[in-house]
């Protein structure tokens, strides 16, 4: 098995040397680097290049899942463990046995979970939700976020042991402005992937796309490429690559403004995350899946952009066109 990496022998060379080094034991590895700089992709290749190839790689995203639904999904539960438990469920340990857990976004777990998981990491055991029984897991841990963990454990806000358990090994990705040599095959792979989506043949950026693509610094790296790549391709009917039209106009230079000098002026991070899904939600009339999607305009999974908009009390209802309705934001659902 073999899992390709772009970049491997130009701007990743250095993470791809760590990842040959600890590939073949069982230590956690630590994955660290921006949001969308591709986190997932060096988990898997460090999957494929251990002993446990043959195994599962099983991916969660820690932020994604409910505080109350935490032991359970990850642990599993028994028949009856809790109202609506009508069967017993594996949880991700279980379905990752004798392969890779990949922990995304380990940094959004409370407290209380990272207590239990320290325990799991510590004993290699887990007992289901509602259960008795000592199950025995043989799990590689490959734990990513793009939070700075030493500063939230020095906030008490993450657990310093857990910290000292899962970054054995940790490995950090440089942001894609950090690596622009790969743009081009990164722009290569994408462009053709998106025209085949698109029910053509394969595109192929030119070399003036390539330098349009430089004059940007990227700041949601390797997956704001691919969303502008795959808008550009929908922009150009499947046939071309309108990539002006996808960065938002013929030039990619943000024009230029004077420096904030009231701190009045600046808004909190959520304040201005909420500003920003609300846009793209109206943008996409309250779709959040599918190609002409929120999530796929924003560059995030589904589900995360679900979360982050309970999270941040985001009303779905409001940006919805009644005619085309999506079960999975509905109340109790």
């Amino acid at each position: 098995m073999s899992e390709f990496v772009i970049g491997a022998s130009a701007g990743l060379k250095p993470v791809m040397e760590r990842v040959l080094q600890v590939a073949p034991t069982d230590a956690p590895v630590l994955v660290l680097g921006e949001t969308g700089s591709g986190k997932e992709v060096i988990a898997r290749a460090i999957h494929a290049r251990s002993r446990r190839a043959h195994g599962p790689v099983v991916r969660v995203n820690c932020g994604a899942i409910p505080s109350e639904l935490i032991d359970s999904e990850l642990f599993g539960h028994e028949r009856g463990a809790f109202t609506g438990a009508v069967g017993t469920r594996k949880g991700w340990f279980e379905r990752a046995d004798g392969g890779t857990l990949f922990l995304d976004e380990v940094g959004e777990l409370p407290r209380a979970a990272q207590v239990r998981l320290l325990r799991v990491l510590q004993e290699s055991t887990i007992e289901r939700v509602g259960g008795h029984e000592t199950i025995r897991m043989d799990v590689r841990i490959v734990a990513a976020t793009h939070r700075h963990l030493e500063n939230m454990v020095a906030e008490g806000t993450f657990r310093e042991d857990l910290w000292y358990r899962l970054s054995v090994f940790p490995i950090r990705l440089p942001a894609l402005r950090d690596r622009m040599e790969d743009l081009p095959a990164l722009a290569a792979h994408f462009a053709e992937h998106a025209g085949k989506r698109l029910g053509g043949p394969g595109l192929t950026p030119t070399p003036a796309d390539i330098e349009l693509l430089r004059g940007y610094t990227w700041p949601g790296n390797v997956r704001e490429l691919a969303a502008v790549i795959e808008r550009g391709a929908i922009l150009g009917n499947g046939k071309r690559l309108e990539l002006a039209a996808a960065l938002g106009g013929p030039t990619v230079k943000p024009p230029s403004r004077p420096p904030i000098r009231d701190a009045d002026e600046i808004v909190t991070l959520d304040e201005a995350t909420a500003a920003h899904i609300r846009r793209a939600l109206a943008a996409r009339g309250g779709r959040i899946e599918g190609p002409y999607g929120a999530a796929r305009l924003l560059g995030i999974n589904p589900h995360t952009l679900r979360a982050r908009m309970r999270k941040l009390g985001i009303e779905w209802s409001r940006f919805r066109d009644p005619s085309a309705p999506e079960p999975s934001m509905q109340p109790n659902r």
